[in-house]
């Protein structure tokens, strides 16, 4: 069922609808753009309600002739490209690399380019920015960083990505270098509106003066910018081979999706986890005692031979999970993989 997960297209709308209760409980609709890719029931409930399910702008719960539908818009997992590899820039790959980002970075000096590999860039172009850029296609889910050595090489890497679909763009760079590059970018008949868009200087204004401290600020710039976006849910790169079949074989798999929550609670609608036949998890809902409940419940459920699918309430006021007190409640949906 889950093989769309890699025909999904990067630059169309993709939306998954799935029944949470009543008696179509774990039906499954997979939309992109308005081709459906995947249902797992042809004419049923949710086809017979297409129309209502293409108007859908965010993810969300859905009341359907009075039956629940968890509803997500699917983005691609956030990509970086960063241009340079200078000390700003390893502290960038770190901080976006613990965050789950997809990193490459384009490097014209050996030596600085195997400081990206080391730092855990996920792929590094040894080669002048020009070739390096010309590799990527971007789309709305790449944020684009350039924090190069000389304004020469911020003119050529901009111009390039300005011509690309990108979510971010940002360059580090003194008041008069940035100024020197807003005046270069008018003059050459870039709308004024496309400039401004552009982050320079670049990051959230927090005083930062060490690299470290600037990549804590350019990185809480992008995330604010990403998190603005509608609701958009991304699988988690580490999850997406179990459920396609390439990891783990026929061996037993709960896919376990917050689909609402209420109050204070660790993890946002749409956070998803992996339950293994062994017990082991891939990925998390928020850790503790909530977790380790729903773990115990899809390993049960694992082995019901008539129960595939479950909508589970967990309640975080501390008298259930006893050392949480986070004083939410949150439902979450269980399926057989």
């Amino acid at each position: 069922m889950y093989q769309w997960l890699h025909t999904l297209e990067k630059n169309q709308i993709n939306k998954v609808a799935t029944v949470i209760d009543g008696e179509n409980q774990g039906e499954k609709l997979v939309l992109s753009g308005e081709n459906i890719l995947a249902q797992s029931k042809k004419y049923g409930f949710l086809s017979r309600n297409l129309k209502k399910i293409e108007k859908i702008n965010q993810s969300g719960i859905l009341i359907i002739e009075g039956k629940r539908v968890f509803c997500e818009q699917i983005g691609q997992p956030a990509s970086m490209v960063i241009c340079g590899a200078g000390y700003v820039s390893i502290a960038v790959i770190k901080i976006a690399k613990s965050i789950g980002m997809d990193v490459t970075v384009i490097e014209d000096r050996p030596k600085f380019a195997d400081h990206a590999r080391i730092a855990g860039a996920d792929r590094v172009y040894c080669e002048p920015f020009s070739s390096g850029l010309a590799r990527i296609t971007g789309d709305q889910n790449t944020y684009f960083i350039v924090v190069t050595r000389g304004h020469r090489y911020d003119t050529e890497c901009l111009e390039q990505i300005l011509a690309k679909p990108y979510a971010y763009l940002g360059m580090m760079g003194s008041k008069y270098r940035v100024a020197m590059m807003k005046t270069y970018l008018l003059d050459r008949n870039y709308e004024s509106e496309t400039v401004d868009q552009i982050h320079m200087p670049i990051g959230c204004s927090i005083g930062a003066e060490s690299p470290e401290e600037i990549a804590v600020s350019i990185m809480a710039e992008i995330i604010m910018v990403k998190n603005k976006k509608k609701r958009i849910i991304e699988y988690p790169s580490e999850l997406i081979p179990y459920l396609t079949g390439e990891k783990g074989g026929d061996r037993k798999k709960i896919l376990a999706t917050i689909v609402e929550k209420h109050g204070s609670v660790p993890r946002k609608a749409g956070t998803k986890m992996l339950i293994l036949e062994d017990g082991r998890t891939i990925g998390t809902i928020g850790g503790g005692c909530a977790e380790s409940g729903i773990i115990r419940q899809g390993l049960l459920m694992m082995n019901d031979p008539e129960k595939d699918t479950a909508l589970i309430q967990v309640h975080m006021s501390g008298e259930e999970t006893q050392d949480m007190f986070c004083g939410g409640k949150m439902e979450v949906f269980l399926e057989k993989i």
